[in-house]
């Protein structure tokens, strides 16, 4: 188990955090809290409680307003006198008709006086092509007005008509014959003003607003311009809510809304209260809100400082010694003198700092050593088989005096040579690696054009600048060309493809030859792992290991059958994880 070298629970600064935590931050926090939540939550409740009783009692009274001027309706339709005149009036003389007429405005004006919702009083009379109201008179006929009214009759959706930007409440009397039109229609017109004013002594505070709305009919009324404005914004957001009380969040603001809905009416009516109005009432809380945030701002500083001296600068101090360490400064150590967790996290760090200076001077740099000489006897190596060749072609070329091919040829042998010859840095972009290798494919071509063909893909843009071992394409290549290739009775083809994945780059040399079996392919990847092969696979091993030595272990080269029928070789480079050169 880990022990860490401190004297006393004291000196942990897990401790001493946690401590200056709990005694200075979590006790102003939570009594802070709760007494807000506390104050705001008893303002907002009892505010929304006082409201939903006062909205109740409106639409009471709406309702009682209501069923006072429908029985007014209901007698008017009764009055004998009206029938008369609606059935007789043909038989009348001009006596009885003015008469009659008299009669009936005085009904109307009387109704129209009844109640301070009523802005007027209309009778539609059919059968004397005359429309009386209570406000205009006797007028024409107002065959529009009385076609709208009887169709909202027939399918009597509820008892309010929504027309013409107002609230109607009417009623008809039958002929007494199936199918035929009403002989009168009365209408009651309520005045929107009256509405509003009623409205508006709902509003107990200030910056408060409230709005009827009579859903089925599609019809709304606020107090004033202020509601008018939040009352679509309330009817979209909470359209389908069935909530009494809600807090939303709009363009002016966040509001308070209660709803109360009138099963017989069918209407609802809202009121809304702007947030910092519910929370008015905690202004008595003033003193302590500042002295609450006096505490908080001092606690945070308590907290900052003490988390910038035992954790940030601690933290701080580790990194840079890591950033050190990766530049490859190893003998600066951390001094450190408290006894607390980051001594013994810096103790480790200097132990591990002098581990790593003897690994290197054990390992790394015996790695190195053989990497410079694995690459100095490739280098050696070059293939006489190759430089036959290549004099036998320059001497066709000179015999046939093709001076031009023998120019590009020297030059591109001569690149050939300087570049495996060549005792620079040991590492090239691959762009370079390819271009050596291209240069190979094409000297060949010039040998086995008719009978070979070379199938090199251009190299990716994002791959161009990965940093290769020398000389691990090539080899592969030539290897391709002398055990499968130059045997073959048939066309051969040799194809070099590129693959790159996020943390992958893949090069993969393959031919067509037929002359190797499947044990051959399988004996040949576990010689790979072996120090001790034959000449023929010295080069391939000396390429795997080299690149496993600088991408890790899971790089190197992998061989297979190709879809192309002959040898595959793969050569796999982790860009991440390895010792990484890239």
């Amino acid at each position: 188990m880990l022990r860490f070298p401190v004297n006393s629970i004291r000196n942990t600064i897990f401790i001493r955090l946690v401590l200056t935590y709990l005694v200075v931050i979590l006790p102003i926090i939570i009594l802070g809290v709760y007494l807000y939540n506390w104050s705001y939550k008893n303002a907002s409740q009892e505010i929304s409680r006082a409201t939903l009783t006062q909205l109740n009692y409106y639409l009471e009274d709406l309702d009682r307003e209501l069923e006072w001027l429908e029985i007014q309706q209901f007698d008017l339709l009764q009055d004998n006198d009206l029938n008369k005149l609606a059935i007789t009036w043909e038989m009348m003389d001009s006596i009885e008709r003015t008469s009659g007429m008299n009669y009936l405005m005085h009904r109307l004006t009387s109704i129209k006086n009844s109640s301070p919702y009523i802005k007027d009083v209309v009778i539609h009379l059919r059968t004397l092509r005359k429309t009386v109201s209570a406000a205009k008179d006797v007028t024409a006929f107002d065959e529009a007005s009385f076609g709208h009214l009887q169709g909202f009759l027939t399918k009597k959706e509820g008892r309010l008509l929504a027309w013409n930007d107002t609230l109607h409440l009417s009623a008809a009397k039958n002929s007494g014959k199936s199918g035929k039109e009403p002989l009168y229609i009365v209408q009651i017109e309520l005045d929107p003003e009256k509405l509003k004013e009623s409205l508006r002594q709902l509003n107990m505070y200030p910056a408060s607003g409230s709005f009827l709305a009579v859903e089925y009919a599609g019809f709304t009324l606020a107090s004033d311009r202020q509601a008018n404005g939040l009352m679509q914004q309330y009817l979209h957001a909470a359209a389908r809510s069935a909530d009494a009380t809600q807090l939303l969040d709009l363009e002016g603001g966040t509001y308070h809304f209660n709803k109360a809905y009138s099963d017989q009416l069918g209407v609802s009516v809202v009121t809304f209260l702007p947030e910092k109005t519910v929370s008015r009432p905690l202004s008595k809380f003033e003193i302590w809100a500042w002295l609450f945030a006096i505490m908080s701002f001092v606690a945070i500083i308590i907290y900052s400082y003490s988390t910038y001296r035992f954790v940030h600068k601690p933290l701080l101090l580790l990194v840079q010694s890591f950033r050190r360490m990766e530049g490859g400064t190893l003998d600066i150590p951390i001094e450190h003198e408290q006894k607390d967790e980051f001594g013994f996290l810096y103790h480790r760090f200097n132990h591990m700092l002098k581990k790593l200076q003897a690994l290197i001077d054990q390992d790394f740099k015996q790695k190195l050593m053989m990497q410079k000489a694995e690459l100095k006897q490739l280098q050696s190596q070059i293939n006489p088989h190759f430089l036959y060749n290549s004099f036998f072609i320059l001497n066709s070329l000179a015999r046939t005096g093709d001076t031009e091919r023998i120019e590009l040829f020297t030059n591109m042998l001569g690149e050939y040579f300087r570049f495996i010859t060549r005792n620079g840095e040991d590492h090239v972009p691959l762009s370079e690696e390819v271009k050596h290798s291209r240069m190979y494919t094409d000297i060949q071509t010039l040998r086995f054009s008719r009978r070979i063909k070379v199938r090199f893909d251009e190299l990716p843009v994002p791959m161009e600048k990965i940093r290769v071992p020398r000389l691990i394409i090539q080899p592969i290549i030539e290897n391709a060309y002398e055990h499968s290739l130059e045997k073959m009775d048939g066309e051969g083809l040799l194809r070099v493809t590129f693959e790159l994945e996020e943390a992958e780059a893949r090069i993969i040399v393959e031919n067509n030859g037929t002359d190797i079996g499947d044990d051959q392919i399988l004996a040949l990847s576990k010689r790979l792992g072996s120090t001790s092969e034959s000449y023929e696979m010295t080069g391939m091993m000396n390429i795997h290991r080299r690149i496993a030595l600088i991408y890790g272990d899971e790089s190197g080269l992998l061989i297979d059958r190709s879809e192309l029928g002959g040898l595959k070789v793969v050569i796999r480079m982790k860009l991440e994880g390895g010792d990484g050169i890239a």
